[in-house]
């Protein structure tokens, strides 16, 4: 049972489809609907092979990322990641959530994978010999009986025997596209301020925006008038970007890190959100979670079938992931500490560790393979 056929859930049963399982996906959507507002998602080299692999990749319209940008407002230091000294065509892929749900729903339907939509779970428990999923199928109370129930929507507060860590930051995102007199070319930037990160996805004739920043200051920007905010943008962000012109569909949503102590209970396992949210970042978390789908689905499929879901199996994936896992938690968190804050201490540190990172070439392949691919 795969609990949420999002895009990490998704993914997980496009990699189990080709075998001959036994297979269900839930998910809380209507067909072919989605719960969610649009955004614009950076989708990772890495995630772009397993999306071949699984067939999807070939009808999502993207916009290749062919360089980030770094760099801190009030300091020095600057570094930049191309493609092009790496022996990519592209460092990641913009492309919209829904187009990407769009894609993989057609694909879980080519491939025959069986979901039940408009199952909500309220519960997912397990003993040694099977999970139990328990929630409503279509208004009627319902009960599913597993081997292994992957759990990849949501919080996972649903699954008992895991203990949840949540830290907030205080701090809110603001997301938007808007548009420059120049217009993109490719280039991502990633650009800290006091109040955090500002980041700038190019999708294609426009940026997707995501500007961290107090939950006062992002209610004050949402009701500003276009040009009041436009200039608040520029003043925030530099030239780095060009002038910004235009500005559309701005939403705010609260940023959090929160984490299970652990990804496998009993017959469950965490995938995703449910295994751990993070801060959007360097747009590490949906990427993470790709990563945790695809080699769960490979450990699957290598193992004999009475095999999944024992405590072996499942102890052997843990085992695989904790590095990719701990160093993505680690990472995201490590940026906000060293980055978002304004203390005039850290100013020149900071300002040295961006320099070194894009002066000393074996460090910066060293960071921009951990981006692309994780860490193993």
């Amino acid at each position: 049972m795969i609990v949420g056929a999002g895009p990490v859930g998704a993914t997980l049963a496009l990699g189990l489809a080709r075998d001959d399982l036994d297979l269900v996906a839930l998910d809380s959507r209507p067909a072919g609907a989605s719960l969610r507002a649009d955004r614009s998602l950076a989708l990772s080299h890495a995630a772009r092979l397993i999306f071949e692999r699984l067939g999807v990749w070939s009808g999502l319209e993207e916009t290749p990322i062919t360089a980030i940008d770094v760099s801190q407002r009030g300091g020095f230091g600057t570094a930049r990641l191309d493609a092009c000294e790496h022996g990519l065509s592209a460092l990641g892929y913009v492309v919209s959530y829904r187009a990407l749900q769009n894609g993989l729903d057609a694909a879980l339907v080519r491939a025959g994978v069986r979901v039940e939509h408009g199952s909500t779970v309220r519960r997912v428990s397990s003993t040694p010999a099977f999970a139990r999923v328990e929630g409503d199928c279509a208004g009627t109370e319902a009960t599913w009986i597993c081997r292994l129930a992957a759990v990849a929507d949501g919080g996972g507060d649903m699954v008992t025997g895991i203990v949840r860590h949540r830290h907030a930051y205080g701090r809110v995102a603001l997301v938007a596209q808007v548009w420059s007199r120049e217009g993109q070319s490719g280039v991502a930037f990633e650009r800290f301020t006091p109040e955090g990160p500002l980041a700038l996805l190019p999708e294609g004739d426009h940026f997707g925006l995501v500007w961290t920043t107090t939950p006062q200051k992002a209610d004050s920007l949402v009701t500003l008038e276009e040009r009041e905010f436009l200039e608040a943008l520029n003043d925030r962000f530099g030239r780095h970007a060009g002038c910004f012109v235009r500005v559309a569909d701005r939403r705010t949503f609260p940023l959090f890190l929160d984490f299970a102590d652990r990804v496998v209970t009993g017959r469950v396992v965490l995938l995703g959100n449910a295994a751990q949210a993070l801060h959007p970042v360097a747009g590490q978390g949906l990427n993470l979670g790709i990563r945790d789908a695809w080699e769960l689905a490979q450990e699957l499929l290598g193992v004999e079938r009475d095999q999944i879901g024992t405590h072996e199996q499942l102890a052997a994936y843990a085992k695989r992931r904790r590095i990719d896992r701990w160093a993505g938690v680690a990472f995201t968190h490590g940026l906000l500490s060293a980055f978002g804050n304004d203390h005039a201490l850290l100013r020149w540190p900071r300002g040295l560790a961006l320099t070194l990172l894009d002066a000393l070439p074996p460090l910066k392949r060293s960071f921009t393979r951990a981006m692309l691919f994780g860490v193993h």
